[in-house]
This record gives C-alpha cells, sequence and structure tokens, in this order.
C-alpha cells in the first residue's frame, strides 16, 4: 500500500433496527500507518458502527 490510496475505505455505510435508522450514509478512509477510532458520548453509535 502507498500513501496516496486509503489502507481502508467504506463508502455509504447504513444500520438500521427496524424501523430506527442508527447509522445514516457514513464513510470514511483511512490511510497506513494512522491510528483511527470513533469518539463520543454514551448511546452515540460508536458500538453500531
Amino acid at each position: 500500500m502507498n500513501k496516496e490510496n486509503p489502507a481502508l475505505r467504506v463508502s455509504e455505510i447504513c444500520k438500521t433496527f427496524g424501523s430506527f435508522s442508527a447509522v445514516s450514509s457514513l464513510s470514511f478512509e483511512v490511510f497506513a500507518g494512522r491510528i483511527f477510532g470513533f469518539l463520543g458520548p454514551n448511546g452515540a453509535g460508536k458500538t453500531t458502527t
């Protein structure tokens, strides 16, 4: 892998529970050598994502 192409690319993911939309249109890229994480309060959807 090189610095110009991401090691991980996530595009437009969604997660629903019945009619409840927990995550909608989430997209991100992670590049090699970078540290990436989700931060947020309880109930923000970190585990679901």
